[in-house]
């Protein structure tokens, strides 16, 4: 087909416009399938452990996976085939095919699974690198961009604003918000803004990457060893001296991870229940690839209790600061793809529009800059995205 775009031009020198095609139509149909007919392509173990026959130790791995009887999920079966755990909060049932010798209150660790690669071969050929993320040829003219005596203003960061489209762009790895006025933070500001403040962060590793930014940037903050599975957490990092205590753990089941204790893996909405917030808490949060798999009302039930728990937060506590971290671009595979994710991210801002909190877009962020595309950002743009957050934390 024939699309329209319009660019904004919002440097002075030379531009010059680039236009990339990520899936073609086809792709996305076959996505779509997949995620429709296909949600358990995604699987988990749960491990079980308890007393034997003579002192021994019995030890048991099953399939696990989310219970959503429908897109695919329901093939793990029927009846008394499984182990259900429900959360009395969230309503979410964790469903683990029956061990053979144990009780089901004996699962003790959850891990990764693996991946089942359904797709037909003719189709997965749409998904090769020579048909995917590819550069459309057109016109390579030289834009020459001259000044501009307008005289708009970027207004000081505050909750609820509207992510504009461009939210920003990169100039000299140096990335510019359109969002609201952001700084650029050095170590000593970066240990002051976060000076007497209880931070905790929950989500993916692309949340962690900010927790090990700063652990590596402010010298006086230190990580405790809390003898935790690291994919997993919780992580703990203090500075008795600057009053900080950072925070880090996963976002709960569904989790792509090595072996982790059950009793670690926490749902975000019931973290963020048990804080009292307050002045001097910050709150952030992502929830994106590890649910690309599954189907988008599973994904909206999860995004929307966890507004039911910000709101109340913000109802006992309206002076806590609440951040969420949009998806980022990554992946395009059939288990990952982009495609996936911006239906995630639709969500997730849709959910969160009037509630009052900020929303960091690394969605563009990632998907602009010219590094090569990893899921896990590169330590330029990890720099940025820490810069607009601490604009959030610390506006003036």
């Amino acid at each position: 087909g024939s699309y329209s775009v319009r660019f904004l031009l919002p440097w002075v020198g030379e531009a010059q416009v680039a236009v990339r095609l990520i899936h073609s139509s086809e792709a996305v149909q076959v996505l779509k399938r997949h995620r429709d007919t296909d949600s358990d392509r995604v699987y988990f173990y749960g491990f079980y452990e308890g007393p034997g026959p003579n002192k021994t130790r019995l030890s048991e791995a099953v399939m696990c996976n989310v219970k959503w009887d429908k897109n695919g999920l329901e093939h793990m079966g029927t009846g008394d085939c499984c182990c259900e755990y429900k959360d009395p909060r969230t309503e979410e049932i964790w469903r683990c095919q029956r061990p053979k010798s144990l009780p089901c209150s004996a699962r003790v660790y959850h891990s990764m699974g693996g991946y089942r690669n359904r797709s037909m071969t003719d189709k997965h050929v749409l998904f090769d690198r020579t048909q995917t993320n590819k550069r459309i040829n057109g016109d390579k003219s030289i834009i020459k961009i001259v000044h501009s005596h307008g005289n708009e203003t970027i207004e000081k960061c505050h909750p609820g604003l509207h992510t504009p489209v461009p939210a920003g762009f990169y100039l000299n790895d140096v990335w510019t918000s359109f969002v609201c006025s952001t700084r650029h933070f050095t170590t000593q500001m970066t240990t002051e803004c976060l000076k007497d403040k209880h931070i905790y962060m929950m989500g993916d590793s692309t949340m962690r990457q900010w927790f090990e930014f700063f652990e590596k940037v402010v010298p006086t903050l230190k990580q405790m060893n809390l003898h935790v599975q690291y994919q997993s957490g919780p992580l703990l990092a203090v500075d008795v001296k600057n009053n900080i205590d950072l925070h880090w753990r996963a976002h709960g089941i569904p989790l792509r991870s090595r072996k982790s204790a059950v009793a670690d893996l926490h749902y975000i909405s019931n973290e963020i229940d048990d804080l009292a917030g307050g002045p001097h808490t910050v709150i952030m949060f992502n929830l994106g690839p590890h649910f690309t798999t599954y189907p988008l009302d599973f994904y909206t039930h999860r995004v929307l209790r966890i507004r039911k728990a910000v709101l109340a937060l913000l109802q006992r506590a309206p002076d806590t600061t609440v951040i969420i971290k949009t998806v980022n671009t990554g992946y395009k595979d059939i288990f990952g793809s982009d495609w996936y994710s911006l239906q995630l991210d639709r969500i997730l801002r849709w959910a969160f529009q009037d509630v009052g909190v900020y929303i960091l877009d690394v969605w563009k962020m990632t998907a602009c800059h010219y590094s090569k595309e990893n899921i896990h950002p590169g330590p330029v743009i990890i720099k940025n995205e820490i810069d607009i957050l601490l604009s959030f934390i610390c506006p003036e």
